[in-house]
């Protein structure tokens, strides 16, 4: 947060008592991709893509070559080639038996990995026996540079109005270049945040005793002094949250001090930053921040020091109400925020050891917001805003998808490359849980959970953010990256620091957009092809597609591991419903190189013979019947699609 001289604050102030609150999205700047790799040699966004091949001979695998295919949810900024990841079977390892309703549904997410339990052939052959296998010939993908990103899109330079949405800064301070929070009546009710330094004194045992806020600070203040240890943050945390002694365990955070921590060497000067930040708090925040709830459009827009400062809170465990969300509780409904889950493996050492990487990714990122070194790259330095966004769109403003005259957009698609690399400036997507983050504060890893380590500042939205209902999502504006990371699942690492060159724009947000759309979970993977089902994964895609700014859209194969979504249908759905959103696709399958063939040859068949968006849908609807009628043994569904268009191959 700027600090400018007290005058010059107290004239921008009083001169701007009176004013509004509405963000103005207006922005402009560039988008960049950057290496990932530490050693310079640029893992992700040098390896070889479809756009360079030109025409290629592809030899088409046989129907037993394929059993078991289906695309990882990969994390792009990695060190590792994606085809490693994919070979992490599904687990369920961090399943809580006492944890809370959600709990047990974020950590059904344990992995996004192609599931092996019950392969699916998406082959074109109904026989097993073996034929000749034909050349095909794959013309070139899209260009990914001719792509619209942030960079590109003139409506940036316009003031969006929101209704509902709420800005934790003083809007004329920063036109003026001042960073100042918003003064405003702190509340305490359902309806916002229950902020720690403001629990009730009616809750207090009686007037002599310490308020719960006062002995939260008496107890980290105790961090900042000399020599302490990692039981010594376990005691000051219990401290205040003595109801949970006998359920919270600290032996992940044990276990980082014991294997991890050398390796870094950073806590004894980390820790006393991050109980600075946490108990400026009060001075932090002054104006309540909403519940982001569902069936409402609301936003919120803040700084990242005050992201910072409440995450430092979560770290040590500080917002009241928010360990007990049993069905029933006040937050049922509502992810965890409270760090203890991530402090505790209940003795599982591969939990621990994941955990620990974790918290790697966590300290790394604390260093970095408290760091006040003069040297620090201003480039990167973490002093812009952030904007969250809960878009909700009512059924009856929903496509009617039996009447979308739309035609298929440009789709770029490759199996090299990642989201968050190639994908910078694009509209990215967070193949996320209906409780954000899913299982990041827990021992989940897989696309979500590792976005969210890469970019903590996306853990505040666990604060605010109920359970995502089918028509809504939540869309993030700005987050800044911290991290390079290795891996997927159990093979994940923390490997350093990501240096983030990202422009901003004139909210001084970074052009990084991430949008958290949660696909369905099929626990028989048969009922993803029904009619309502597809309708339904159709209008939660819409849903987090449609708005502005109307850059091209960054994804993969979403819901397409532990969900068990199939990825040839999941890809025909994000592509009819970006074309109602009016955007292009860039589509990387991780590894996937039959999987990519297999999509882009489909979108070029579609687009050659004209089928627009609602032929397209009646076509998945008619293959709904006949999965239901032949579902012992059904057509693969690009053949059927082809079969019924009248499209012929060629085997010359």
């Amino acid at each position: 947060m700027s600090h400018n001289n007290s005058n010059q604050m107290k004239e921008c102030l009083s001169q701007t008592s009176n004013s509004g609150h509405t963000v103005d999205h207006s922005s402009r700047g560039e988008s960049r991709n950057h290496s990932l790799d530490p050693a310079g040699k640029e893992a992700t966004s040098q390896t070889a893509s479809c756009e360079t091949r030109g025409k290629m001979n592809i030899t088409m695998p046989t129907s037993s070559e394929k059993k078991g295919e289906g695309g990882g949810e990969k994390t792009g900024p990695s060190v590792d080639n994606a085809e490693k990841g994919a070979k992490n079977p599904a687990s369920d390892e961090h399943r809580d038996k006492n944890s809370s309703s959600h709990s047990a549904y974020e950590n059904s997410r344990a992995s996004n990995q192609p599931s092996r339990s019950e392969p699916m052939d998406t082959s074109d052959s109904s026989s097993s026996v073996t034929r000749p296998k034909p050349v095909i010939v794959l013309g070139p993908t899209y260009p990914i540079r001719n792509l619209k990103t942030m960079e590109h899109c003139s409506e940036l330079n316009q003031p969006i109005p929101m209704k509902g949405h709420t800005v934790l800064i003083d809007t004329s301070c920063f036109r003026s270049g001042l960073i100042v929070p918003h003064e405003g009546k702190h509340v305490w009710d359902p309806y916002h945040v229950k902020l720690p330094h403001l629990y009730l004194a009616s809750q207090q045992k009686s007037r002599a005793s310490l308020s719960r806020w006062d002995a939260t600070c008496e107890a980290l203040h105790k961090l900042t002094k000399g020599n302490f240890s990692i039981g010594d943050i376990q005691t000051a945390i219990m401290s205040y949250n003595s109801s949970n002694k006998d359920r919270w365990t600290f032996d992940a955070f044990h276990y980082y001090g014991q294997r991890v921590h050398a390796m870094d060497n950073n806590l004894h000067l980390v820790i006393p930053k991050m109980v600075k930040l946490a108990l400026e708090l009060p001075a932090l925040i002054k104006r309540p921040i909403p519940l982001l709830r569902q069936q409402q459009t609301q936003g919120i827009t803040m700084t990242q020091q005050q992201i910072s400062c409440l995450l430092a809170n979560a770290f040590f465990c500080t917002f009241p109400h928010r360990n007990d969300t049993s069905p029933g509780s006040e937050y049922a409904n509502y992810p965890t925020i409270n760090f203890s889950s991530l402090f505790d493996s209940r003795s599982d050492p591969v939990k621990a050891a994941l955990q620990a990487e974790k918290l790697r990714a966590i300290f790394h990122y604390f260093n970095t917001v408290t760091n006040e070194s003069p040297h620090q790259d201003a480039a990167a330095k973490p002093d812009g805003l952030v904007t969250f966004e809960r878009i909700c769109i009512p059924p009856s403003q929903l496509p009617n998808w039996t009447n979308q005259k739309e035609s298929l957009r440009n789709l770029h698609i490759s199996s090299n490359g990642s989201i968050e690399n190639e994908g910078t400036g694009m509209l990215q997507v967070d193949f996320a849980s209906k409780y954000i983050g899913g299982g990041v504060l827990k021992s989940g890893l897989v696309q979500e959970e590792i976005l969210f380590l890469m970019s903590p500042e996306l853990i505040v939205a666990r604060l605010f953010t109920e359970k995502l209902a089918d028509n809504e999502c939540l869309k993030i504006t700005g987050p800044q990256m911290y991290s390079i990371t290795s891996g997927y699942s159990k093979g994940f690492s923390w490997v350093g620091p990501y240096n983030d060159q990202v422009k901003r724009d004139t909210w001084k947000r970074r052009y990084r957009q991430i949008v958290a759309i949660d696909a369905l979970d099929f626990k028989n993977p048969k009922e993803q092809y029904t009619k309502e089902n597809i309708k339904r994964e159709l209008n939660k895609a819409y849903v987090g597609f449609h708005g502005y700014p109307k850059t091209a859209i960054a994804t993969g194969n979403w819901g397409c591991g532990a969900f068990k979504g199939d990825p040839k249908l999941k890809a025909l759905i994000q592509l009819m419903a970006a074309a109602v959103a009016d955007r292009d696709l860039a589509y990387f399958t991780f590894g996937n190189e039959h999987l990519a063939y297999e999509v882009q040859r489909m979108h070029e068949i579609l687009s050659q013979n004209r089928v627009t968006v609602d032929k397209l849908y009646k076509l998945l609807k008619d293959y709904s019947g006949h999965y239901a009628r032949e579902h012992n043994s059904p057509k693969d569904l690009y053949r059927f699609i082809r079969e019924k268009i009248g499209h012929k191959e060629s085997l010359l």
